[in-house]
């Protein structure tokens, strides 16, 4: 296999979050990484400018979906290790990508690599779960992973699933009997979701898992679900209320009781 890789990153309005990820990547690992390319949702923010100041390749996707632009970021990439980052994920453990390498030049069967991002990934990983074992928690995702271009081209991903290509191509590899397995490369996933994405989230989380691992919902774990998140909202409110008078009456003593400084 050819060791050089490539990294493809998938943007949508986070300039700063891209301008970090991208001078991460060039200070600290410019001698593993041949190619950084920038797939851009139609973006409306200056990421443009921060591609440009980069000097770096753009590839423009006006009609965005999970499969469709996993599918592009394998055609757009010079090399057979293609590794995907989110712009608001960025690696942190210094061999990173050397862990990446070596892992696909030990094993000519090997599809993909999930990274670590974590606790769930570090307790699987720790404890040798398999992704033929778990394929969901063990197989690859679609930010901070790494695949194998060559079996992408016998196996390309699904572009009408709408979330978890990732893990519906992880399991039709498996059954062809290519590999995927754990690498301890380290990566921060950093994003803080409104409850508009949020909701999004969720839905397509229900779809995909109606698909892929057949999770059937009914009308009794829907009042369920609404019930729950019912409670969990008051008792957070209540929390709430309940320590910021804690703090306050805290604080008023604390003024009139000033300890001994240092």
């Amino acid at each position: 296999m050819n060791e050089k890789i490539s990294v493809v990153i998938r943007n949508k309005n986070q300039a700063e979050s891209l301008d970090f990820l991208l001078n991460n990547l060039k200070k600290r690992y410019f001698e593993d990484i041949d190619e950084i390319i920038v797939l851009d949702n139609l973006s409306t923010d200056n990421s443009s400018s921060v591609i440009q100041k980069h000097a770096l390749k753009k590839v423009s996707i006006d009609k965005f979906s999970y499969g469709g632009s996993a599918n592009l970021a394998a055609e757009c990439a010079s090399n057979d290790i293609v590794v995907i980052f989110s712009a608001h994920a960025y690696p942190v453990s210094h061999d990173f990508f050397k862990l990446i390498q070596l892992s696909f030049q030990n094993n000519s069967k090997l599809a993909g690599l999930r990274c670590l991002h974590n606790k769930n990934d570090y307790a699987l990983y720790i404890n040798g779960v398999t992704a033929n074992e778990n394929p969901n928690g063990a197989g690859v995702i679609f930010c901070g992973s790494a695949f194998n271009k060559k079996v992408w081209r016998e196996l390309k991903f699904k572009e009408d699933i709408q979330t978890m290509e990732d893990k519906e191509w992880t399991k039709r590899v498996l059954d062809k009997g290519y590999a995927i397995e754990f690498t301890p490369s380290i990566f921060c996933y950093d994003i803080k979701r409104s409850n508009k994405e949020l909701f999004f989230r969720y839905k397509n989380e229900v779809i995909g898992g109606y698909q892929l691992w057949h999770t059937e919902h009914n009308f009794i774990t829907a009042l369920k679900m609404l019930a729950g998140s019912k409670i969990s909202a008051f008792r957070v409110f209540i929390s709430s209320i309940y320590y910021s008078f804690k703090r306050f009456f805290f604080l008023l003593k604390f003024i009139n009781n000033k300890p001994e400084k240092f």
